[in-house]
């Protein structure tokens, strides 16, 4: 399925794209898309039946906000270098273990909403990412079979990045990390049942339609469930968590100087093959 949340920001509602590319309401049926819908077989089971059945009625999409398709997210974790040409363009050593770093849950705004320059910066960068969602809690598991059984479904995700705050403020990345606005999502959640095989997914990311990014999840260091695996040695993972898997090579600062690095008015449009497209107007914060 893909589900997708509709509306203003704050008071979206859930609901569903049907194989014929239709949007149907989902609110008579469930209150949100969320950690505890993703753990509910039961109701994702009425969810898919209803949609089967054409029983969930249409929704006008037009001049319709799509939010993020996830709401009240737990966290967002987030993994860095896991892709071997991005590293290669950064000059970094493929790591041994994964990079794991956060962002807080109010970085996360909708696929298409304004994204903000943050005061003073002067390297804003760009990174398409696959979004991985947790359907069940993870705790030590394992192997990466029993992490891939974990996920409930993947989004398209858009980690920016303020790399002079990043890697040139001191402590770690969090600063260069977590400016508001800074972790576009969607615009679906794609449930697993439609992704069969997440290392073959084409990942592309755009500027002013200039392709930057052209990758592809099978050149991830550690591919999903491993990450999930991994993850869950150190925190918790519940129903509703996100982990943001990486970006591959094209980023702003792996290419010569100048850097193109993101300004207000520029464009920036990301996609992650058979989850959807995003497009985002930046804007002075």
């Amino acid at each position: 399925m893909k589900l997708l949340r509709v509306g203003a920001a704050g008071a979206e509602r859930p609901a569903l794209l049907d194989a014929d590319g239709t949007l149907r309401d989902l609110s008579g049926l469930v209150p949100d898309i969320d950690g505890g819908l993703l753990a509910d077989d039961a109701a994702l089971g009425r969810v898919r039946g209803a949609a089967a059945a054409g029983e969930l009625p249409v929704l006008d999409g037009t001049g319709l906000r799509i939010g993020p398709p996830l709401g009240r997210i737990g966290k967002v974790v987030c993994i860095g270098l896991n892709y071997h040409d991005h590293a290669r363009e950064t000059g970094a050593e493929p790591p041994a273990e994964p990079v794991v770093f956060l962002k807080a849950a109010d970085t996360v705004v909708g696929p298409n909403d304004t994204v903000l320059v943050p005061r003073r910066s002067t390297r804003t960068d760009w990174e398409v990412e696959l979004a991985v969602v947790v359907g069940r809690t993870a705790r030590y598991l394992e192997s990466a079979e029993a992490g891939l059984a974990c996920v409930a479904g993947y989004a398209v995700a858009h980690d920016v990045s303020e790399r002079e705050f990043q890697i040139e403020r001191g402590g770690t990345w969090d600063k260069g990390k977590n400016c508001e606005t800074f972790n576009p999502l969607g615009p679906w959640l794609v449930t697993a049942d439609e992704v069969p095989d997440p290392q073959r997914l084409a990942l592309r990311l755009w500027v002013n339609g200039e392709l930057k990014q052209n990758g592809t999840t099978a050149d991830q260091i550690f591919p999903v469930g491993e990450v999930v695996r991994y993850v869950s040695q150190f925190m918790t993972l519940y129903p509703g968590d996100v982990i943001n898997t990486g970006t591959p090579a094209g980023v702003a600062m792996g290419q010569p100087e100048p850097k193109p690095y993101l300004r207000a008015g520029d464009v920036v449009e990301a996609e992650v093959e058979g989850l959807g497209r995003q497009r985002q107007e930046l804007k002075a914060a």
